[in-house]
């Protein structure tokens, strides 16, 4: 009884304040250093900004919470820690909001509402206990968080610079390729020895699509003069990571070594790109 009692005091819970999906730290940041390299300006909005964001990304853990309490899949203890972050998450991103609207970058709040839409989508999937090894909403989703490098970059420049659109969309396949591909390293992983050259390109297909088809767009629109003519480059660092990941498949890793893989893959794809930009 005493247990429970503490538990029910509570004020903090790493389950609830902080988000659990660690690959999705990668998807964020990663378009948000480009959007903010591209923009090339800091002020105190961009601040405001950096704020805005990480209190987006946090506040959907308690939200996700609150929907499995509410759904018996956990305990109903956890309730008042859930509504208290909640609160905090909700006033700061209240108060951010109205800095934006004052300071005439209302603007912003359209990259809010496909956000809305997904967070939707997952919470009721959720709710039916069925969230887990969805590729598809978390390719969807990674879009939304790719939303943070046209933010960034209209923050910087004080108007929508449609710039911020060819951000979105280079920042989202790039985050698409790395999901897709990490479904086929845990895939490998449970294999029980290495198999023909075949099998391994059957179950990699997929992921050596996406990184072909980026880097191979990337770098005809670099030779029409749309983007820069090295940007190709950044998105050969995913490719040629994928096509090493089909010759050695990752039999008997711990999902931990793959996921500090593709961080790192992540990171140099962003280094890359920055300096190609």
């Amino acid at each position: 009884m005493a247990t429970h009692r503490r538990q029910r005091l509570r004020l903090y819970h790493k389950a609830i304040v902080l988000p659990q999906e660690h690959g999705a730290w990668a998807f964020l940041l990663s378009p948000l250093i480009v959007g903010l390299w591209a923009g090339g300006k800091w002020s105190t909005s961009t601040w405001v900004l950096l704020l805005g964001v990480l209190d987006a990304f946090f506040l959907r853990q308690p939200i996700v919470m609150m929907v499995k309490i509410l759904s018996g899949r956990r305990p109903r203890y956890l309730l008042p820690t859930t509504l208290l972050w909640m609160g905090i998450y909700g006033l700061i991103g209240i108060g951010v909001a109205i800095w934006f609207a004052l300071n005439g970058m209302g603007y912003l709040f359209l990259l809010a509402l496909p956000a809305l839409i997904v967070l939707a989508w997952h919470l009721l999937l959720v709710a039916r206990r069925v969230e887990r090894g969805q590729m598809g909403i978390e390719i969807v989703a990674s879009g939304t968080l790719a939303l943070a490098a046209p933010a960034a970059l209209w923050v910087a420049r004080g108007y929508a610079d449609p710039t911020g659109w060819w951000l979105w969309v280079l920042t989202w396949f790039q985050s698409a390729a790395s999901i897709v591909y990490t479904y086929v390293r845990l895939a490998q992983r449970r294999w029980p020895g290495v198999p023909s050259i075949w099998e391994r390109v059957r179950v990699g297909w997929r992921a050596l699509l996406y990184t072909t088809f980026n880097m191979v767009c990337v770098g005809m629109l670099g030779a029409l003069g749309v983007l820069s003519p090295w940007l190709w480059l950044a998105y050969a660092v995913q490719w040629g990571e994928t096509v090493w990941g089909i010759l050695r498949p990752a039999v008997g890793w711990p999902p931990t070594r793959i996921g500090l893989r593709q961080l790192g893959v992540t990171g140099l794809f962003t280094l890359v790109f920055v300096l190609m930009w």
